[in-house]
């Protein structure tokens, strides 16, 4: 079995792992980055198919909002590297930005590749080190432990930083497997920002791929306005997935088929003259309904009442709960906070500290997991330089 040291070892090669071997390298320590995929952030690759939208270009106070309810030390770390910081990071990486109409910030290039290559390459001129295939098994005494294609490796740092994922996408890394060390400190893992699966009619069948806009979707307190799509297998897409907290709860999901309508005005349309049209014509021309609205109304509001109004603005949609935890954009669960210090370092191992989605918080799409990951990357770095620093 080889053995290795370092000042410094960060085990996860995502957002919060090479944020905080940045963090470590810049102050000129040795750092040594170890990730189990043949090659780094992955996940952060794959968002950037889509955009790479990096944070949200919005107020400190609604920025913070969107991650629930916090404790005060957590939200100022995330307050630490807020939307302005993230935006001066990557653009000092070259890669400029912009926002949306939507305050989302996205990179020009409009993908992760040419961040990710600015970053390794600036990891690479500070002396970090990147062992890919290298999965954490656990600890053997004061030393790391890894299975690697040259077989067993061993490393003792000074510090660790641990930055190992959730448990969503498990095929781009992100297993969950290393809970089984924390035994007493994690919260199970639950899916969030997922689809929610809906056992549709045969009727539903041509509606698949469509997308359903203009509407409210509602569970418990949380109102959401985004785009969705009905699929095979449900609701799927942005519209849906900052629900997922209170349908995870049980909550139930009611659809506002006409949000920017009140009753007395949808009941003052409904009431026009309908000559011979059929129920979904008249409420395609009095209403502007589309096909797919109407479909949904139609399997689940039938028998459709006399007084139409209520339904369609309070439509209950039936369910059977969330997507399965590896098709979920993110989880909820993980390290809990009080197994922590301020400083992100366990309690019950010094010098070890915890990032990114390893932790027990939630937040919805929009740039806010990226940002999260980022600041507690950021903060378990210089909390792990300041310890070396101190000689403990």
């Amino acid at each position: 079995m080889a053995e290795h040291a370092t000042d410094a070892l960060v085990i996860g090669g995502g957002p919060a792992g090479l944020m905080a071997a940045d963090m470590l390298s810049s102050a000129g320590l040795r750092v040594v980055i170890a990730d189990a995929m043949p090659s780094v952030a992955r996940k952060l690759l794959m968002a950037g198919k889509s955009g790479l939208n990096l944070t949200k270009a919005e107020p400190l106070p609604a920025y913070l909002a969107n991650f629930g309810p916090q404790p005060a030390w957590f939200a100022q770390i995330l307050a630490g590297f807020g939307p302005p910081e993230v935006i001066g990071w990557a653009e000092g990486l070259g890669q400029k930005t912009f926002a949306g109409s939507s305050a989302r910030v996205f990179p020009e290039a409009m993908k992760a590749s040419p961040l990710l290559r600015a970053w390794l390459a600036r990891l690479d001129r500070q002396g970090a080190v990147l062992r890919t295939r290298w999965r954490w098994v656990g600890w053997q005494g004061d030393q790391s432990a890894f299975d690697t294609p040259e077989g067993p490796q061993r490393v003792r740092a000074g510090a660790t930083v641990l930055a190992m994922g959730g448990a969503s996408w498990p095929r781009l890394g992100s297993t969950g497997d290393w809970a089984g060390q924390f035994a007493g400190l994690c919260t199970d893992f639950a899916a969030a920002n997922a689809g929610l699966c809906v056992p549709w009619s045969d009727h539903m069948t041509r509606h698949f791929g469509q997308p359903l806009k203009g509407v409210a979707l509602r569970a418990g307190k949380t109102v959401s306005r985004g785009e969705t799509i009905l699929s095979e297998t449900g609701i799927e897409g942005g519209g849906i997935y900052p629900l997922s907290p209170d349908l995870r709860r049980g909550a139930a999901l009611v659809v506002d088929l006409l949000p920017d309508l009140d009753l007395p005005t949808i009941r003052d349309r409904l009431a026009r003259p309908r000559g011979k049209a059929t129920l979904s014509n008249h409420l395609r021309r009095v209403l502007g309904l589309d096909q797919v609205k109407i479909a949904l109304l139609q399997e689940f509001a039938r028998p459709l009442p006399d007084d139409l109004a209520p339904v369609l603005k309070a439509l209950p949609i039936r369910h059977t709960g969330l997507r399965p935890l590896s098709e979920a954009i993110s989880t909820a669960g993980g390290l809990r906070l009080d197994a922590l210090t301020h400083d992100l370092m366990l309690k019950s191992r010094a010098g070890v500290f915890a990032a990114g989605e390893m932790l027990d918080w939630e937040a919805p799409t929009g740039g806010y997991l990226i940002s999260a990951s980022l600041a507690t990357g950021r903060h378990a770095g210089l909390a792990a330089a300041r310890y070396l620093a101190a000689g403990r």
